[in-house]
């Protein structure tokens, strides 16, 4: 559970990077993944671009750049492995993350998750 511990005690700026099936490459900011007991990592996402992406091409980097001086963090390689819409585990990432915060909208939602195949610091490939 190394990696969940890292995302639970670590805040900072993520950027999810998808490209479709031409390989055209989109970049969105998105916070920490919620890594599953099976080391498997999960988003939840709208149905915008990067889950667009997803649709035709299941490979996504995720930059994780952790606050504080200096170049910290990690690089997440994904494979899309599954998802759910709508779903309750959606709601329940949701209250754990903004527990104050409404959602206001009727928007569906999705839970994608993501076998992790590499794992990177932010800066190098040791």
């Amino acid at each position: 559970m190394e990696l969940h511990d890292y995302f639970e005690n670590n805040r900072g700026l993520g950027v999810l990077s998808t490209a479709d099936e031409k390989g055209r490459v989109n970049a969105a900011i998105y916070s920490r993944p919620h890594i599953l007991e099976d080391g498997s990592a999960a988003f939840v996402m709208r149905d915008r671009l990067t889950h667009a992406n997803l649709e035709t091409n299941p490979h996504a980097v995720f930059l994780f750049k952790a606050e504080g001086e200096g170049y910290q963090g990690k690089r997440l390689y994904l494979e899309k492995i599954s998802e759910e819409k709508n779903s309750e585990r959606i709601a329940d990432f949701q209250r754990r993350r903004r527990p104050y915060k409404e959602e206001l909208t009727d928007e569906a939602k999705f839970l994608v998750i993501f076998k992790i195949t590499k794992v990177l610091p932010l800066i190098g490939a040791k």
